[in-house]
């Protein structure tokens, strides 16, 4: 990562009693980066992100921000901003009073106040909307004003904490599109909570995935798609999941490379992946138990000896629900994992992708290369 470290997490713990939320986590966020905290309910990102925040004093551990340590700072000394899930808006100030609030509490002359205003509500699309009640407005429109409210604000780091959530599918990708945008304009710093893959793998540079408050792994959302580290990490990110079947079940063609019969191995293979086999070909049978055409793919869920398992296939196939197919995977799109530990088994046909920085650094570098392992990202290759 080219760009200067901004925030650093050095082995922060967090407790209650016997319950562990964090557990000693080390993190090192660089200056500009949009950096998403992933995983499932519980996980540990929200006590992570509220941490920074200063919403959560670290049972043990150092949290640096700019090279200050912060660890024992309020939230109002850290420089920061947040949007929150409920957007937090007073329902009896308009959209432009509450925009300014805090600078009001702050008491920036009115002239300033005035100037950040303007250029929050150009940014934000809220033009026109500055003596609208929150009542009046839509939820992609009340997610705007908190974003607003966060840009008046003047900071370099932005937390926002499952901002998203309330919005339905459509504004969701539409918002999530502005938030990046307006992230890559002002050149904050970003730091988002979701539990949403298709979230963090649209908007990151670097998706950090937790579990039981510890990072599974890290790094840019090809790498966690292309190379996931252990079964987990294969089973959360990317939608449909990849299919986790036990080698040892499979046709023996389909168990390449699994060393004693594939005993104690599981064979991770993406939906995008799976193809119905032709004449010859090892295959594994199944029984089709449901059917989603998606207009330019189908969803095909399955179920066969080893499990069941989703085919992404392209068009509209010739198949029903109910009816049986036979199906395979080149032996390189497959995946190796140990079966008792969830581990990333060592697997000399596919490729590990190189190291490299993230997003912001090839922007900075103006390469616009993204290194894959050996298949690009859904099918297709992203700058």
């Amino acid at each position: 990562m080219s760009a200067a470290p901004f925030i650093t997490l050095e082995s922060v713990e967090k407790s209650w009693g016997d319950s562990r939320g964090v557990a000693g986590v080390d993190l090192v966020i660089g200056r500009g980066e949009f950096v998403v905290l992933l995983g499932p309910s519980g996980c540990g990102k929200s006590t992570t992100l509220r941490l920074i925040a200063g919403l959560e004093t670290p049972t043990a551990g150092r949290i640096l921000i700019d090279g200050q340590d912060v660890t024992a700072l309020p939230p109002a000394k850290r420089g920061l901003s947040m949007v929150f899930q409920s957007y937090a808006l007073f329902p009896h100030l308009s959209v432009a009073e509450n925009i300014v609030f805090g600078l009001k509490v702050r008491r920036l002359p009115r002239a300033e106040r005035q100037a950040r205003l303007g250029q929050a509500l150009r940014l934000t699309g809220l033009e026109g909307y500055e003596d609208r009640k929150p009542a009046a407005l839509s939820g992609g429109q009340r997610q705007r004003v908190a974003l607003a409210r966060a840009i008046v604000a003047g900071h370099p780091l932005c937390l926002m904490d499952e901002p998203l959530s309330n919005l339905d599918a459509k504004l969701r990708h539409e918002v999530r599109q502005e938030i990046r945008q307006l992230q890559q304009d002002l050149g904050m710093t970003v730091i988002y909570v979701t539990h949403d893959q298709t979230e963090a793998m649209g908007m990151a540079d670097r998706i950090v995935l937790m579990k039981d408050g510890r990072i599974e792994q890290q790094g840019m959302p090809e790498e966690l798609y292309e190379c996931p580290v252990s079964a987990f990490a294969a089973g959360f990110v990317g939608s449909p999941p990849m299919a986790l079947l036990p080698a040892e079940r499979l046709p023996v063609g389909l168990r390449e490379g699994a060393a004693s019969g594939g005993a104690g191995v599981l064979i991770g293979v993406r939906p995008e992946d799976l193809r119905l086999a032709g004449t010859g070909e090892p295959s594994l049978p199944v029984q089709i138990t449901g059917i989603e055409f998606l207009g330019g793919e189908t969803l095909v869920y399955c179920a066969g000896e080893a499990g069941a398992l989703i085919a992404k296939l392209p068009g509209r196939p010739a198949l029903v629900r109910g009816g049986k197919a036979a199906l395979t995977w080149e032996a390189a799109s497959r995946h190796l994992f140990d079966a008792a530990d969830g581990r990333r088994l060592s697997d000399p046909l596919v490729p590990e992708p190189k190291a490299s920085g993230g997003r912001a650094e090839q922007r900075a570098s103006g390469t616009g290369k993204v290194p894959l392992a050996h298949r690009s990202l859904a099918g297709a290759d992203h700058p």
